[in-house]
């Protein structure tokens, strides 16, 4: 990983709140020429700092106002056990996260219009995994934190 410095750290930031900064407004914020902007926006780009610019969707304005997190412990953690599952959640629409977590289990996040919908997303997507022992499902109530930038001040 490239040496990050203070004006780097600030263009992530920025650009973490604002994918869609221009190099203009950039250096105006930095106080940088947008051509040395360019060049380290670039740098952090090719040294993968910087992966990929994105929109930041509103799930509830797009009418899926439920998000679940779901646990899901496999019967064995057996690698090919482990390869299968995890290829399988890939091919499942309706997941919108998957990460393996301490612990061996698998945290999983889908976003929905109604329980309804979940149950059947549960009954039809994740109860048709390979190799599953357990699911546990959360209903998230309300969001408190979900931080875009880096804690890189």
């Amino acid at each position: 990983m490239p040496e990050l410095d203070d004006t780097d750290r600030r263009i992530i930031n920025i650009l973490a709140l604002d994918g869609r900064a221009s190099d203009v407004s950039l250096g105006e914020q930095i106080h940088l020429s947008s051509t040395a902007i360019c060049r380290r926006r670039r740098n952090l780009e090719d040294s993968g700092i910087i992966k990929d610019y994105s929109a930041n969707l509103d799930m509830k304005a797009l009418g899926f106002g439920v998000k679940i997190f779901i646990s899901i412990e496999l019967q064995s953690h057996a690698d090919t056990m482990m390869g299968e599952f995890e290829g399988a959640i890939l091919q499942c629409p309706s997941v919108s996260f998957c990460a393996l977590v301490s612990g061996d289990t698998y945290l999983v996040a889908v976003n929905v219009r109604s329980i309804e919908d979940y149950d059947a997303i549960y009954r039809k997507e994740l109860s048709a995994l390979p190799h599953i022992s357990r699911i546990e499902s959360n209903i998230m109530l309300r969001e408190v934190a979900n931080r875009k930038a880096a804690p890189i001040a």
